[in-house]
């Protein structure tokens, strides 16, 4: 238990090891934390609780600091997501009448989890609880990135309980912005919004400016995940703000998955001759890369060059995996091209292709693609092919 403000702790626990989320479909090379919150005014008030696998745990956190389950005269569930709410079921068998604050689709989707209908107090945007010294705001954050999600201003503390918004997955030695590797955090913060709000971006962008609106005065935003921002802590929401906006570096990425090195040696290629153009790149092997870590390159490239050779009539698996990554993604403002070699059919290229286009990029080239290995003059093509992509990133 840590404070963060005049009566407001921090009571959460730091998960190491961890290094999937989600299931397994996002890594996590640095852990996470499950940042919960308690409020000791008039009103004790739990904010969100962890990751049910913790209950026990959070249990020893809240006898030891809080004096127990009992002490707890309401709760606030920003998100229903079991990596928040997934201890509220242990914490009401124990005391059922806490009332419970949180969004209407917050009551559907925790009834649907628990099964049990407890005191539910719905709240929706500009709705306000007198605590004591301190009064709750909540602003509603629909889709963001769930239909639950809100936040809760703490009126009187400048404090703002953001759930998922402007978190990390990141356990690091310090709880504050201010006390942890700058480099690190922002690997971390572009990654978790790469990952999992890039589609939201367009609501995420209009949320910015609604709550850039309301003129908060704010000190330190708490997300429930990784650690809290108060060295200038707006500049997460502008980060946000930038990252919602068609964000890109003005680099390219090139993808690929290849059996005998041919696929390879065009991408290769391909890199020298947006290299010879000043355009930085980065080659990416689908088959041995981190496709969380992928995904967070897509998300910085202004171009998308994608190859593949042909295996029974398409593309090899990592390559298919990767073209669904990124429709469900919804990049904006994105270009895009593909490659390919091939043995005697050859449909990997224009495959490629048409799922780009599926996927909302404009695609700025033909594809080009090789029987077996690369010539000479092939590899002059991909060169090229290369330095026609340039063309189109201005």
């Amino acid at each position: 238990m840590q404070e963060i403000k005049k009566n407001i702790y921090w009571l959460g626990i730091k998960d190491w090891e961890l290094r999937e989320f989600h299931g397994h479909e996002l890594s996590t090379h640095r852990g996470s934390t499950y940042n919960s919150y308690f409020i000791k005014d008039k009103k004790n008030v739990l904010i969100d609780t962890v990751w049910y696998p913790h209950k026990e745990q959070f249990e020893e956190i809240l006898e030891k600091e809080v004096g127990g389950i009992e002490n707890i005269d309401m709760i606030v569930i920003n998100h229903s997501e079991p990596d928040h709410a997934g201890c509220l079921g242990y914490i009401m068998a124990k005391k059922p009448d806490i009332p419970i604050y949180c969004t209407k689709h917050g009551v559907d989707i925790l009834k649907k989890h628990f099964h049990k209908d407890w005191n539910f107090n719905i709240v929706k945007t500009g709705d306000t609880v007198n605590i004591g010294e301190y009064d709750l705001v909540f602003v509603e954050m629909r889709m963001i990135h769930w239909p639950d999600s809100m936040m809760t201003y703490v009126k009187g503390a400048n404090l703002v309980f953001s759930n998922d918004a402007f978190g990390q997955h990141y356990s690091a030695a310090g709880l504050f912005n201010d006390e942890v590797d700058t480099c690190e955090l922002y690997q971390e913060a572009i990654k978790y919004y790469a990952n999992i709000l890039t589609p939201m971006s367009g609501l995420i962008r209009n949320k910015v400016e609604e709550v850039k609106a309301l003129n908060l005065p704010i000190d330190i935003i708490a997300p429930s995940h990784g650690v809290l921002w108060r060295d200038n802590p707006v500049q997460i929401i502008d980060k946000y703000y930038e990252w919602s906006k068609e964000y890109h570096e003005n680099s390219v990425v090139i993808i690929y998955d290849t059996m005998y090195d041919a696929t390879k040696k065009l991408a290769e290629a391909i890199g020298e001759g947006l290299g010879k153009n000043n355009i930085k790149y980065k080659l990416f092997n689908s088959a041995v890369s981190d496709s969380s870590d992928l995904i967070t390159e897509i998300f910085k490239a202004k171009g998308v060059i994608v190859g593949s050779c042909t295996v029974n009539n398409t593309v090899l698996s990592s390559i298919a995996a990767m073209l669904e990554e990124i429709k469900a993604h919804k990049y904006k403002g994105k270009i895009g091209a593909g490659f390919g070699s091939y043995g005697w059919s050859g449909e990997s290229p224009k495959i490629i292709t048409k799922a780009l286009e599926d996927a909302g990029l404009k695609v700025v080239l033909e594809p080009i693609k090789v029987e077996y290995q690369p010539t000479y003059e092939d590899i002059q093509k991909a060169i090229e092919f290369g330095e026609n992509f340039v063309s189109h990133m201005k």
